[in-house]
């Protein structure tokens, strides 16, 4: 049985979240959080564009650090790419 994506803010020691239906998400791809989800519904355009620093217990900066994630310029609505941690 193949399992749904956890979803980014849910418990990492909870059940599994997967996505709900009328909600819009971007993979993370790469880095501490690779394979979750990011939950953007109600986000504007640029907001997505930009990404987002997300807070990780797995950052080089230990538990709290942040790590960067955003589109790429060839697929702006795909994935977010990991970019690096950040403090």
């Amino acid at each position: 049985m193949t399992q749904a994506p956890r979803v980014y803010g849910t418990e990492h020691d909870g059940p599994a979240t997967g996505p709900q239906s009328g909600h819009t998400y971007r993979e993370l791809t790469g880095g501490p959080l690779d394979g979750q989800l990011i939950e953007v519904t109600g986000w504007t355009d640029e907001q997505i564009t930009i990404g987002a620093y997300l807070i990780t217990p797995h950052s080089a900066y230990g538990p709290g650090g942040r790590a960067s994630y955003a589109p790429t310029i060839s697929r702006p609505d795909g994935p977010w790419v990991w970019e690096g941690d950040v403090p």
